[in-house]
């Protein structure tokens, strides 16, 4: 098992990085938020630190979260 990721989220994340443009047609990647398939359907479900380990993925591979999408 790896140390968490000492690097902060920024504070203003969505509560999900889903942007509503769902397309995973040619592999398990949706192509809107860049999580697999079973992140997705997983997600409600998972650790806080799950999540933080797949927000930074998803960040470092360029992912925009949409304008206005605030965390509640």
């Amino acid at each position: 098992m790896s140390a968490p990721d000492p690097r902060p989220l920024p504070a203003d994340l969505p509560q999900s990085p889903c942007v509503g443009i769902c397309s995973a047609c040619f592999d398990d990647v949706c192509r809107g938020c860049g999580r697999t398939l079973t992140e997705i359907s997983e997600w409600l479900f998972m650790s806080d630190s799950q999540r933080q380990a797949i927000w930074r993925r998803v960040l470092d591979q360029g992912w925009q979260p949409r304008r206005g999408a605030r965390r509640a």
